[in-house]
């Protein structure tokens, strides 16, 4: 299968939280970021813009019982910068977390000029 996108991480943030989820959670990001990759259009349950944001998006994954996201931009249109992600605990964002994005997606784009 073609890729219609490529990922990219920015700084460690995701890695770090990709890190220390357990192998169950990291096999669902797996595979949610083939579908992201692969899809051409790619269903908002997997993937979708950030209300009341400029460019932010989150990546949608559930394992289990439990609901995580990673906030990501496009650069390009097909290149996903995935900035930091979290265990959702509640219906609200935590406004930390995207406050973390935006400053990412900014510092993000500075270091490209």
């Amino acid at each position: 299968m073609k890729a219609q996108r490529q990922i990219i991480f920015h700084k460690h943030h995701f890695v770090q939280f990709y890190a220390d989820q357990t192998k169950g959670v990291q096999e669902k990001i797996d595979y949610v970021f083939t579908v992201i990759r692969t899809v051409y259009k790619v269903p908002r349950k997997f993937l979708d813009h950030m209300e009341g944001t400029n460019g932010i998006y989150e990546i949608r994954i559930e394992y289990g019982s439990n609901i995580y996201r990673v906030f990501c931009c496009f650069d390009k249109g097909n290149l996903v910068v995935l900035f930091n992600g979290f265990q959702k605990k509640t219906q609200k964002t935590p406004k930390q977390e995207l406050d973390m994005a935006n400053r990412l997606k900014k510092e993000y784009f500075n270091t490209k000029k």
